[in-house]
């Protein structure tokens, strides 16, 4: 195959990676509006709600994880990263699940150490991400934040001030974020095809 043609197909599949991508950011950037919106209205008046939205925030990490991996499929970068992002997500489900029977306190040390590996991964991602198909400053921005917000709800889980409807704000920053990566990779992509 001669070297302009291994280019076009190496362009096209990053492309179709980064619109891919970029779809899945939309529709991540959709839920958790959605999610902010529904434990601002109902976590601080029915426990019932609220539980079952703070069990479904890394439910949905799976699931959104998993389209990821679906994204990615075909470009030759590792995946690896995502289904360890998987596992530990699942797992977390579970044990905020559990958690949430001892109390709000342990549900959000649960829900904060899932946002600092996740976040870790997510950052991981983004920088080796940003190599191949650009646009990826929010995710690592947001990896970042995101690890820091694990810290805090660690450290902060038995102030009385806090509570499950806390955890809207870091909800609402990954959504900004996953607008401005999806913002970039539609940038990058025209950029890659007008070259």
């Amino acid at each position: 195959m001669s070297a302009n043609k291994t280019l076009i197909i190496e362009t096209s599949a990053a492309v179709n990676t980064a619109a891919a991508l970029r779809k899945l950011y939309f529709i991540r950037v959709a839920f958790s509006v959605t999610w902010v919106v529904l434990v601002s209205l109902l976590a601080k008046t029915s426990f019932t709600a609220a539980t079952i939205l703070l069990v479904i925030y890394p439910l949905w990490d799976v699931v959104g994880t998993f389209l990821d991996i679906r994204a990615n499929q075909g470009n030759g970068t590792s995946v690896t990263p995502q289904y360890v992002n998987v596992a530990i997500s699942i797992v977390t489900t579970l044990s905020v699940a559990f958690a949430i029977t001892k109390g709000v306190p342990a549900a959000l040390i649960v829900f904060g150490a899932w946002a600092l590996l996740t976040g870790l991964i997510q950052l991981v991602l983004g920088l080796k991400r940003r190599k191949e198909f650009g646009g990826q400053w929010p995710m690592i921005l947001s990896g970042g934040q995101s690890m820091l917000a694990g810290v805090s709800f660690i450290a902060m889980a038995h102030s009385p001030n806090m509570g499950i409807v806390n955890l809207a704000g870091y909800s609402a920053f990954g959504a900004f974020y996953y607008l401005l990566a999806a913002i970039r990779l539609g940038k990058s992509a025209k950029a890659v095809v007008q070259n």
